[in-house]
């Protein structure tokens, strides 16, 4: 495989230095890609960055994962983001063990193949740099008009948003000493990034050539974006994280299944590992039946697969089915993980175990749990056949409820018209 011709129809290169196809045909070639290590799980705003140095992997080249820990330390230069918090050493040591954990699915980073990815930490050789020790040896290789120059700074100087402080305009600087140990100590030739890195990265290709006269290249992926142009990766309640714990697999799988057709067209080159005859056949069969969002849900299985199991894939449809056709006989398959990711966000009511003794249906949904106002609108909804207890529809308002009922020994699950959900959790 060649990694340009591959990123290239996968839709993946923004910028790319001259020479640099050159140079990975020429020999196997090391290459970096920066990793912000504030949380101790990526999201899926890394995975763009993840999967070129999966791909650059698998043409036969060595992928360096470096973590910014001195860079963490540093927080946001600009001082604007909350996400980007000052981190101690100890938390950035423990986000970088389960960043590793998460790449390691992905890379290899364990075997003694001559191209088995490293992981490195910038805070491993930044800590013993002094304020004069680098604008000495580092400081007075660049200079302020190269920096100037930069179409990021530029933007900043001509009046776009509040200035720039003096540690968002040295970032570059410290950036492309990175770039510099990595050449002096790894013969790591290449970095990668986004195309909002571009101007950092060439710095740290300058910064080579002046300081050691070696020469190094750059390669940007282009930032992702949703169709209607708002930000990718982020929900109403926030990144999708590849944890478990904090994105659960239902919702993780829920995500991609959800994108829209022209995002998942472009997300299933991005995001997988699927070949271009297996892509190009699957966009075509979407756009000839694209409410069968086969595209979406062949997506949705690859990267949840990859991210996860094939087991918590396999969950994550069955949970789906809960909603979308499933009905009684799905919500009695279902445990109580399931239960809780699928309705999470829905009203729920916790009961007594003791009160299910053959309760009536209409006293159960208003004075055990307040799901209806009255008893009268209750019974003209049933009538109506618009309400149903664990899938299946009600046809008696006074029907007696016990625990026999319940979904995995635990839930009673009220269904009002179509999307009304209520969860009763029996305690």
């Amino acid at each position: 495989m060649d990694f340009i011709e591959e990123l290239t129809w996968r839709g993946m290169i923004h910028d790319m230095m001259p020479g640099t196809a050159e140079q990975l045909k020429k020999e196997m070639t090391t290459a970096y890609l920066g990793i912000d290590p504030t949380a101790d799980s990526l999201h899926i705003g890394h995975l763009v960055g993840v999967m070129m140095l999966k791909h650059f992997q698998r043409c036969g080249h060595k992928p360096i994962a470096l973590i910014g820990g001195a860079t963490g330390m540093i927080g946001d230069p600009s001082g604007k983001s909350l996400e980007r918090n000052l981190l101690d050493e100890p938390t950035l040591r423990h986000n970088q063990a389960a960043i590793k954990a998460q790449l390691s699915k992905l890379i290899d980073f364990d075997s003694d193949a001559p191209n088995a990815a490293e992981m490195v930490n910038n805070y491993d050789w930044m800590k013993g740099q002094t304020f004069l020790g680098f604008i000495r040896d580092i400081g007075k290789l660049i200079t302020v008009n190269y920096m100037m120059a930069k179409d990021s700074v530029k933007k900043r100087f001509n009046g776009e948003g509040d200035g720039m402080s003096f540690t968002e305009f040295t970032y570059q600087l410290v950036q492309g000493f990175d770039f510099l140990t990595l050449y002096e100590t790894k013969n790591c030739k290449l970095q990668l990034g986004g195309s909002d890195q571009w101007g950092n990265i060439t710095t740290g290709t300058e910064l080579i050539r002046r300081k050691v006269n070696g020469e190094a290249f750059a390669l940007t992926c282009p930032l992702i974006k949703k169709a209607d142009g708002t930000k990718f990766g982020k929900t109403e309640s926030g990144n999708v994280w590849l944890d478990p714990r904090y994105t659960s697999p239902y919702k993780f799988y829920q995500f991609w299944v959800n994108v829209s057709d022209e995002d998942a067209e472009r997300y299933i080159k991005i995001f997988t590992l699927l070949d271009k005859a297996t892509v190009e056949s699957l966009i075509a069969e979407h756009r000839e039946a694209p409410h069968l969002r086969k595209l979406q849900k062949r997506l949705a299985e690859e990267i949840t697969v990859m991210i996860h199991s094939r087991e918590e894939y396999e969950r994550a449809v069955a949970a789906s089915s809960i909603l979308f056709g499933g009905g009684a006989e799905a919500l009695r398959a279902a445990d109580e993980r399931t239960i809780l990711e699928v309705f999470d966000g829905v009203p729920q009511f916790e009961i007594d175990r003791a009160e299910l003794n053959g309760v009536p249906f209409s006293v159960l949904c208003t004075e055990k749990a307040a799901i209806f106002a009255s008893k009268g609108e209750l019974r003209r909804l049933v009538q109506g056949g618009g309400i149903s207890l664990n899938g299946e529809k009600i046809a008696d308002a006074d029907a007696p409820i016990t625990a026999a009922g319940l979904i995995s020994g635990k839930f009673l699950l009220v269904q009002k018209g179509k999307k009304n959900y209520f969860l009763l959790i029996v305690k």
